[in-house]
């Protein structure tokens, strides 16, 4: 994997991923695709909107449809009718989400399948992500919950940091590998993370851990602290972030690439992301409205469809709002990403972000000027 940036202004920059004959363009947004799809639309949807990388997740994978499976079509890529990148999660996560336990070799789960146990230890997980052929391999990392306290905190860093050099060790394929920055709210743990993590010399470095309870305060102090500290030749990849609000902050403060739920988890509730705020598809005053979603999307859903449609879809579960909501909620993402890159070259990321916060504010209950840090 080559990494060359092309742009950078101040701690903002804008670069481009090589890996084989592929490349992309950074920041990006990676829409999440857990078990090989990105739920209610195609591959095909996907390069319509621009998208050339998603995430998938092995422990999933591996588990529905099985191994087996995706080899006989060769390769993850094939099953999926996906001619771009994949950047698979280790199953690190779901250590958190599905409450594995944390053994000194790995992680102790329960089979989705038999509920029998499963030990995810750091070479079996290089080794799945190498057999579906991951483009990007994630190491195995324990993502602690919130909150914890500093002695735990620095006990779990340090089984992480002894399972990203065991990772880095079974790679036998010429794949790029990232390792996971980790240690809480913490930022002498963050910053110990990131030095042994150098040590080890990763492709790229993630940031784990946060968006799992911690305020927002604490979200960007994190990535404040540690922000002086990320390699600068290197991508720097935030795990499961986010809201557009805080792309646009991580962005400018050094994150080149994203995943998240959220815009295809709200499109299936009825919640589209708009360049004028969040419309809310299912409220009664959306019934006659011959609008567009956003005359500022280029969309599919946005050419063809009116609001009063959508809403009526939606009203009667009927699954293609669902498959419209989903391509109107990536689309903004992809132009969200494409509008704040045109910003930071024509040196107005400032007016941007005016703009921006006059249609998206933080959520209730949290104190706004955490979005006050400048540039």
């Amino acid at each position: 994997m080559k990494f060359n940036i092309l742009y950078r202004n101040k701690k903002a920059k804008i670069g481009q991923i090589q890996i084989e004959d592929k490349y992309i363009e950074t920041p990006i947004f990676m829409p999440v695709g857990t078990f090989g799809v990105v739920k209610s639309i195609s591959s095909e949807d996907l390069e319509n909107i621009g998208f050339k990388i998603i995430l998938s997740n092995t422990l999933h994978l591996i588990n529905k449809p099985g191994k087996k499976t995706i080899n006989i079509h060769k390769n993850i890529q094939k099953f999926m009718n996906w001619n771009n990148l994949i950047l698979t999660d280790s199953g690190g996560f779901q250590h958190f989400s599905l409450n594995g336990k944390t053994t000194d070799n790995g992680i102790l789960f329960n089979s989705v399948i038999n509920n029998k146990p499963f030990l995810l230890t750091p070479k079996n997980c290089i080794k799945m992500q190498e057999s579906i052929n991951s483009n990007i391999i994630m190491v195995l990392d324990e993502c602690t919950k919130y909150p914890i306290n500093i002695k735990k905190a620095y006990n779990s860093l340090k089984i992480s940091m002894k399972w990203a050099k065991e990772c880095k060790i079974n790679l036998t394929e010429k794949k790029a590998i990232f390792g996971i920055i980790q240690g809480s709210i913490y930022p002498e743990l963050r910053k110990i993370s990131i030095k042994e993590l150098k040590k080890i010399n990763f492709d790229g470095y993630a940031i784990g851990g946060l968006s799992v309870g911690e305020s927002k305060k604490e979200f960007l102090n994190t990535l404040d602290t540690i922000s002086d500290n990320l390699p600068n030749d290197k991508p720097i990849y935030l795990m499961g972030i986010g809201y557009p609000q805080d792309i646009l902050e991580a962005v400018l403060r050094g994150i080149d690439m994203f995943d998240c739920v959220i815009p295809t988890r709200n499109a299936r509730n009825g919640q589209l992301f708009t360049s004028k705020g969040i419309l809310k598809i299912n409220k009664i005053k959306n019934k006659y409205n011959t609008e567009k979603i956003d005359y500022n999307c280029n969309c599919y859903t946005c050419s063809k469809y009116t609001i009063s449609y959508i809403y009526h879809l939606n009203k009667i579960n009927e699954t293609l709002g669902i498959r419209l909501n989903t391509i109107h909620n990536l689309t903004y993402y992809k132009n969200l990403i494409t509008n704040i890159k045109k910003a930071i070259i024509d040196n107005k990321i400032n007016e941007f972000k005016n703009e921006f916060y006059k249609f998206y504010k933080e959520e209730k209950n949290e104190n706004n000027n955490f979005y006050n840090a400048s540039y």
